[in-house]
């Protein structure tokens, strides 16, 4: 995404406006329809190479991340699609585990537009945003051209945009509550919507599910013949210790074990990611026996941008993505676990659709105060309600309001200013996607002096 020229980003930002004119990401109307006569207007493209798909409800990017890593290491040209974005639109489309180039960006959106409208007519709802972007992510990784395509679900499963693809792979990820709106309000009725992924004769591998999803993703699978791979069954982590700047791990596999793997991101749940991205590896592969060195490799070079991410020292900055109950408590557990902080302030700005009592429950126990917020995003949880929501969880001496995510972000930093002392701060910025993209573009413009260099 650097050195784009004044030209190209003016294009570049014209895509981003055009597609936002579109339904928004959150507006969904649970059909195959539209994107399948789309993607059959423009051939096809998502069938011009294998894929490997990934959904779930917890640790779908991070895993998508490393299943990419794994597999440029091994010699392959590879297409990321993930969702949402962090910072930039194009974050979401990679090809060789790097953001797509704007003129391939700008090509690929000329290529389809036309198309686009064309369905816009054909249909009683226009094709929205997400379907719009999927495409032109099939598109380019077809022009590109790629060996393997690594295709995260946006929500659900069998009606999301991403399921016209015919996955070589299947991968999911920990089913939690989410979206309960359009998946269902029980762990059993949204793991059968997440199922819909796991394609006739082909492969899944399951992380660790509670028993109810277990059993409607292993009916699944059981339907279509599928084979399956599951987390301390067919594959299992043997040992995790906590190591500088991440932890080391190691995998008994399908076809071995890997030992002596440096997984530079924090937390049991990546562990678990990392196994179930390297069996996936593995399913791709077949036969063929994976190099230990490139594994190593791919492992090492992984990141995951707003997952237990640390972006400023002194304080330490974290920021996490967490916008569930599930996700909150997967970063309150790395942080008691992995982390000697004597201090940790909070700052949360989350959507309104969420269980944001859940979430604060969650993350009471690691929190020493918490400042509420809003993001920038219609759909953020007005400050006032938050707060009175996070009085009843932390008590009122505890919480704290500030109108936006920069004045809270200013005052956590003059309140972690201790010159006398000797204690080690932290601030824990967290509650939806947008909070930490926002959060991350804040923190590296205002504090960069201090914070810490993207190196990738």
């Amino acid at each position: 995404m650097n050195n784009i020229s004044p030209d190209d980003q003016a294009r570049i930002d014209a895509i981003e406006k055009a597609l936002l004119a579109r339904w928004p990401e959150n507006r969904i109307a649970p059909t195959l329809e539209r994107i399948s006569a789309l993607v059959d207007m423009l051939g096809s493209p998502q069938l011009t190479y294998p894929t490997i798909h990934i959904g779930g409800t917890n640790g779908k990017t991070t895993t998508s991340r490393m299943v990419d890593s794994l597999l440029f290491e091994m010699g392959l040209r590879t297409g990321r699609f993930t969702s949402p974005h962090l910072e930039s639109y194009l974050e979401r489309i990679c090809i060789n585990g790097q953001p797509i180039d704007a003129k391939e960006m700008i090509f690929s959106f000329n290529d389809i537009s036309p198309y686009l409208d064309l369905m816009d007519t054909k249909f009683d709802n226009p094709i929205s945003f997400f379907e719009a972007i999927t495409a032109l992510a099939f598109a380019a990784f077809a022009e590109h051209p790629i060996d393997v395509g690594v295709i995260e679900v946006g929500m659900g499963g069998q009606w999301d945009a991403t399921n016209v693809v015919d996955a070589d792979v299947s991968v999911i990820m920990p089913i939690g509550l989410d979206h309960m709106e359009y998946l269902g309000s029980t762990i059993a009725e949204i793991a059968r919507t997440k199922a819909g992924i796991i394609k006739e004769q082909g492969f899944v591998v399951l992380a660790q599910q509670e028993p109810e999803a277990a059993v409607e993703l292993l009916r699944r699978a059981a339907e279509v013949s599928a084979d399956v791979a599951r987390e301390g069954l067919e594959y299992s982590i043997d040992s995790r210790a906590i190591a500088v700047g991440g932890q080391l791990i190691s995998i008994t596999g399908l076809r071995g074990h890997y030992d002596d793997i440096f997984l530079p991101l924090h937390g049991k749940h990546q562990a678990s990611n990392a196994a179930a991205a390297l069996i996936a590896v593995e399913a791709f592969f077949g036969e063929q026996d994976l190099d230990i060195d490139a594994v190593r490799a791919g492992f090492a070079n992984v990141s995951s941008p707003g997952r237990c991410e640390i972006i400023h020292r002194d304080p330490t900055i974290i920021l996490d993505a967490a916008h569930n109950p599930h996700g909150a408590k997967a970063i309150a557990e790395t942080i008691q676990s992995e982390f000697t902080f004597d201090d940790v302030t909070g700052i949360v700005a989350l959507m309104a659709d969420k269980d944001a009592l859940g979430i604060l429950q969650a993350l009471e126990p690691i929190m020493n105060q918490i400042i509420v917020t809003t993001n920038s995003a219609a759909r953020s949880m007005p400050v006032s309600d938050l707060e009175a929501l996070a009085t009843q969880v932390f008590g009122a001496d505890r919480v704290f309001a500030q109108p936006t995510l920069a004045d809270a972000i200013e005052k956590a930093m003059k309140d972690s200013v201790r010159p006398l002392s000797d204690e080690s701060l932290a601030i824990l910025i967290t509650g939806s996607v947008v909070t930490v993209g926002e959060a991350r573009t804040a923190v590296r413009k205002r504090y960069a002096k201090a914070s810490i260099e993207e190196s990738k």
